[in-house]
């Protein structure tokens, strides 16, 4: 056994005694052979090439001349131990003589110090002294799932995210990883796709497309018989190897492989090779809108977890290559379903909800300019001084804008985790499409009538400055904005009562000290329209006017057509829990998104 490693030499205990080996060449894990190689130089002066890697790759380095019987016992240890759900490696070893070392040396320097090509060099000379092995035997390592994998693959699942599986391990062990995991179950119907050649891989991919129509014919006709929502439907998983996709990537076969996957409730990749991951990444992303999310613990995902729109890696024992290629870091894979389903959610509804009132708050003031202008026949003077035009995003209405993106949340922690299915609002596009946007656009262009035409009509015939009237449109447009936007919030703190309110009485003073410089244009205009009645009048009127017509709307709308996420905003407000019962309540269903 290994009992102590530096970077020059190793000490192996060989039946009680200390033996010294010099490591004369490494050859690090190789994204397309699946092998690592170390040579020893052995006390007795001889030099031998141990190799470990995928049984797929090392029976085919393998002199099966020797010791047949041991290779033929190997491998079914090797089924055993997958179908357990071990990790397998199997283990090879040849002698060296000393020109063959030399040589491999020589050639090992020249790979090593060049400029061009250096990885196709080492992976060259490497090739050249993996063969002709003679097997030593394989392993089974008992690669325990982290706490709360099935759980979460299951919430995940639930919440209508697509979940695939792309892994180096054996096939065997890959399905029974997915039985423990809950990817996989014993009602899904498997399609396994281990192909050695094109034409097979194409005859596979077709049968396999017939089966799962026909299955998907069969369910849509079990439920139109009178069966229940999902009591027809048939789960197909589909199964593929790393050898099959080696003539399916890049291939006429990758719009096959992905009209197949897509009627697949499960996709397991097993076998497969770091570039192989990050090939599966662009066939997604490729072929459809969604936005991929890749999530790996180790070297040999870094392609994947850099080709996804989202790389998320664990850290942990496997180092932290993964984690220094990724957007999130994170150190179990549980963690996942609160970056998703709460911190994704609450991320979704925010800028959906900040995008549309961005676009209100500055377009209702720039509507109030152009009223103006055209009323005045387009002449160069202002109503509103250049002051407040500029602190209108700075100061009268930039803080609660900020506070509210920051801070509001529509549903609490514990109810987002405990009903996945609200993670479907995103998908549904719920928060921000174009349907919403028409509508505030619309909202935006009444409010501006109001606030501009309200003023101008009450103070029609008297002798009212430019610079009072414009005041009032500074006041109450800042007054509008604030009030539409605590229409909307959710969760109230102090911190949002003090942006909101005090972005307000904020507005108060900087139009009274502006008004009160004597340099400034529109001297003491302010004070002198805030003597009159219909000053107050007219706030109260705009904003009457102006607000009411969307309360009543979204009133209307939420009463009579609420959404999963309004039902269970209502069910956290009053206690009542049950209301987001699924057997009393249906969510609405995820659809699948258009392709491109």
């Amino acid at each position: 056994m290994l009992i102590e490693r530096t970077s020059g030499h190793i000490v192996i205990d060989i039946q009680g005694e200390r033996q010294r080996f010099n490591v004369l060449g490494l050859h690090e894990f190789d994204s397309d052979r699946k092998r690592m190689s170390v040579i020893l130089g052995c006390p007795d002066k001889t030099f031998k090439v141990f190799v470990k890697g995928a049984d797929t790759t090392m029976f085919s380095v393998i002199d099966r001349r020797l010791n047949l019987d041991i290779i033929r016992a190997t491998e079914a240890h090797i089924h055993a131990y997958s179908s357990l759900g071990l990790r397998t490696l199997v283990v090879g070893m040849r002698e060296l003589s000393a020109s063959e070392f030399e040589q491999w040396h020589s050639s090992f320097e020249a790979a090593s110090t060049a400029l061009i090509g250096r990885a196709a060099l080492l992976r060259k000379v490497a090739g050249n002294i993996e063969n002709n092995l003679i097997i030593l035997g394989a392993s089974g390592i008992e690669d325990k799932l982290q706490q709360g994998v099935p759980e979460a693959i299951e919430s995940l699942r639930t919440a209508g995210i697509q979940v695939w599986v792309l892994t180096g391990d054996k096939q065997e062990t890959a399905i029974s990883i997915g039985y423990s995991s809950k990817l996989l179950t014993r009602k899904m119907t498997q399609i396994i796709i281990n192909s050695s050649s094109k034409d097979s891989c194409r005859r596979s991919l077709e049968d396999a497309v017939l089966m799962s129509k026909k299955l998907t014919m069969f369910s849509g006709d079990t439920h139109t018989a009178g069966g229940s929502s999902g009591d027809g439907v048939t789960p197909v998983a589909l199964i593929i190897d790393g050898s099959s996709l080696v003539y399916i990537l890049d291939s006429e076969l990758e719009e096959k492989l992905f009209d197949l996957a897509s009627n697949c409730s499960v996709v397991l990749c097993c076998r497969v090779a770091p570039l192989q991951k990050a090939g599966i990444i662009a066939l997604v992303k490729n072929r459809t809108a969604d936005m991929t999310l890749a999530i790996g613990d180790g070297a040999n995902d870094v392609s994947m977890i850099q080709m996804a729109d989202v790389g998320v890696g664990i850290s942990g024992q496997e180092g932290r290559q993964a984690v220094m290629a990724s957007d999130f870091a994170m150190g179990q894979f549980r963690f996942l379903v609160p970056l998703l389903l709460v911190h994704g959610h609450w991320n979704y509804q925010r800028m959906g909800y900040m995008i549309l009132y961005n676009f209100y708050r500055n377009a209702v003031f720039v509507l109030i300019l152009f009223w103006y202008v055209l009323f005045t026949s387009f002449t160069l003077t202002t109503a509103i001084t250049e002051w407040s035009s500029m602190l209108f995003s700075i100061i009268y209405t930039a803080v609660p804008t900020i506070v509210v993106g920051i801070l509001d949340k529509d549903l609490s922690r514990r109810t987002l985790l405990t009903y996945p299915q609200l993670y479907g609002a995103g998908q549904r596009q719920e928060c921000y499409n174009s349907k919403l946007f028409w509508l505030t656009m619309v909202d935006t262009l009444w409010q501006s009538l109001a606030v501009f035409f309200i003023p101008l009509f009450a103070y029609w015939g008297s002798t009212i400055d430019t610079s009072s009237i414009g005041d009032l449109w500074t006041l109450s447009v800042v007054i509008l904005v604030n009030l539409h936007l605590a229409m909307d919030v959710i969760r109230w703190t102090w911190i949002t009562h003090a942006a909101i309110w005090g972005s307000i009485i904020a507005t108060w003073i900087c139009v009274i000290v502006i008004d009160a410089l004597p340099s400034l244009v529109g001297y003491w205009a302010v004070f002198e329209v805030a003597k009159t009645a219909s000053f107050w009048l007219c706030l109260l009127a705009i904003t009457i006017a102006a607000i009411v017509p969307r309360f009543v709307v979204k009133f209307l709308y939420q009463y009579y057509r609420p959404c999963d996420v309004q039902i269970a905003r209502e069910a956290e407000r009053f206690g009542n829990q049950s209301a987001l019962c699924p057997v009393q309540i249906e969510m609405n269903a995820i659809l699948d998104p258009p392709r491109r």
